[in-house]
């Protein structure tokens, strides 16, 4: 049974960092575009970072771009997203996505592309 669970999520002031991590067991994701995205209540989900199989590329939304930064170990099998200067804007349950395609070339930007999805992790921002 494939599984992503993302942990690092909590409560942390206007400013400060936290670190998420998305962990995928049941198969390797080693060889797959993965992505995080952010739902807010009343809100559609929006997409947040992407990087490539091989982590040589990274995209960002234009709101998190400069504050944020996605990474991957793929000997772990894990994803990360590192949050820092958050604000209260930034307040979601934040998604990590994995897509199937093997070795795509790029990066994976739309929810309907990604095939795997996790339980989610909430993030509040307080100013």
């Amino acid at each position: 049974q494939v599984q992503l669970v993302e942990s690092g999520g909590g409560l942390v002031q206007d400013g400060g960092s936290l670190r998420l991590s998305c962990a995928a067991s049941g198969r390797t994701f080693s060889s797959h575009a993965m992505g995080w995205f952010r739902q807010a209540p009343g809100k559609e989900r929006e997409f947040v970072a992407a990087i490539s199989w091989s982590g040589g590329t990274t995209y960002y939304a234009d709101s998190v771009k400069g504050r944020f930064t996605i990474s991957r170990d793929n000997a772990k099998n894990t994803v990360y997203l590192q949050m820092n200067n958050l604000k209260p804007e930034d307040t979601a349950v934040y998604y990590c996505a994995a897509d199937l395609r093997f070795r795509r070339v790029g990066v994976v930007t739309r929810t309907d592309e990604y095939d795997y999805w996790g339980q989610g992790t909430q993030v509040t921002v307080s100013s």
